[in-house]
């Protein structure tokens, strides 16, 4: 995204998640901003109508700098005329209807010349509402859809729901969309700069605000690096919510990234002749345990020599109070830890795939692969975002895609950073196994 254009949010959500109190705020809270607010119908909001100081068609400007415009009809000539007030707004910021799919408006920043010249999608902001969305989530295409599309997800209305449903639905839709910042509020209280100029459409800026963006899914939620002195250890668990966890203990490394090389490891295939960097077999009993979660367990732990090894486990473990202790029955503190994008629940139809790879991928190949795939799956696929290693090509490839929208464009050169390529995917029935497969067919 350049500095001369002028950086365009979208803010979706479902009827009643909060969007009007929302606009509320960004229209009447005195926050320094100058945006430009698109609205379906004026109507709905309930503005105090005496904030409108001066009312040219369809365009009114507020008393805090902001700007109002309805949308009676097309949002390409709304844009058009908003040009002409150009030094007076810095962002614009589009609301959907509560049963709108947000891609079509996504799109219009893609396929328009006039729209793409002067303008730049910013990011889609979907609100959901915390209490009511599991009643409409397996019915409604259109709320299912507005959660693929954001990459800020605001789970709204905590206040109104049980902690446990809360958490539930956060569950749900994170696997839904995976690579969305998800944020809690009551009331819509989010900070403006978290909804706003987030980068969602610039994925290599969002990367630079976080490197974890593409990160790959696990069926794991938490990975922990320790350093062990020989001998016995124990995992203290209480009762969880499922009957069984998974727990994957093995010796790693601890150099920067072995968190996430050992969730990696965690769910790799093993063959039973593998070794491990020190030359020992390891076979797949060896490294990850289903435990028992029903009542409050000590499960015994052998660390066979000292030095660094890594605890991956299926939940946070504040979840089941989980805890390494040495022989005394002191706890062990993890030298690094981090949280992972867990996947071990899906929707059954919308749902994220990550790929991952730290080898080379073929243009021609991916070009060929994703063309086939979109002329096939297009409409199915929501959202598509990847940083990819070309072979060949010295800089990182941008791409992302809306439905069957596609486009890439060369980024910085790699200089001394580890090359690999992160591929995310969003939309209804993906078949990951077909995705996976169909992605190793690019790679050198």
């Amino acid at each position: 995204m350049t500095d001369t254009k002028i950086p365009v949010t979208i803010l979706t959500g479902f009827l009643g998640s909060g969007k009007t109190t929302l606009l509320n705020r960004i229209l009447t809270e005195q926050h320094g901003k100058r945006i430009a607010v698109i609205e379906n119908e004026f109507g709905e909001t309930g503005i105090d109508h005496e904030l409108v100081i001066d009312a040219d068609e369809e365009v009114f400007e507020m008393n805090n700098g902001c700007i109002c415009c309805t949308v009676r009809g097309d949002l390409i000539r709304i844009l058009g005329n908003l040009l002409k007030r150009r030094d007076r707004f810095d962002q614009v910021i589009v609301e959907t209807t509560g049963m709108a799919d947000p891609g079509p408006v996504a799109q219009t920043f893609f396929v328009d010349d006039d729209v793409r010249e002067h303008y730049a999608l910013d990011g889609i902001v979907t609100l959901v509402d915390a209490k009511h969305v599991a009643l409409h989530l397996d019915e409604s295409e259109e709320c299912q859809q507005q959660i693929a599309f954001a990459d800020v997800l605001v789970l709204n209305k905590t206040d109104l729901a049980d902690a446990e449903d809360v958490d539930r639905v956060e569950r749900r839709i994170r696997n839904m969309n995976a690579m969305a910042t998800l944020l809690r509020a009551r009331h819509a209280e989010v900070p403006l700069d978290a909804v706003i100029d987030v980068g969602g459409f610039d994925l290599a800026r969002a990367l630079e605000r976080e490197p974890q963006f593409l990160e790959p899914e696990y069926p794991y939620e938490w990975a922990g690096i320790f350093r062990l002195e020989a001998g016995t250890y124990t995992l203290s668990t209480e009762a969880g919510n499922d009957e069984t966890v998974s727990v994957a203990f093995f010796e790693h490394d601890a150099a920067e990234g072995a968190c996430s090389r050992a969730a990696e490891r965690a769910v790799r295939p093993w063959a039973a002749d593998h070794e491990d960097s020190l030359g020992e077999p390891i076979v797949p009993s060896d490294v990850v345990r289903r435990l028992d979660a029903t009542a409050p367990h000590r499960h015994e732990l052998q660390v066979p020599r000292t030095g660094h090894y890594a605890l991956v486990t299926e939940h946070f473990p504040e979840e089941l109070a989980l805890r390494l202790e040495d022989a005394t029955g002191r706890a062990v503190a993890p030298l690094a830890s981090k949280a992972l994008v867990g996947a071990h629940e899906h929707d059954d139809t919308v749902s994220s795939v990550a790929l991952s790879t730290d080898r080379d991928v073929s243009g021609e190949r991916f070009n060929l692969w994703l063309s086939v795939l979109l002329r096939e799956k297009g409409t199915d696929l929501f959202r598509m975002k990847g940083i990819l290693s070309l072979a060949g090509s010295d800089r990182r490839v941008v791409f992302q895609g809306v439905h069957m929208l596609f486009d890439a464009r060369p980024d910085r050169p790699w200089g001394d950073r580890p090359r690999r390529s992160d591929v995310v995917f969003i939309g209804r029935n993906l078949d990951r196994e077909a995705l996976e497969q169909g992605f190793a067919s690019c790679l050198c």
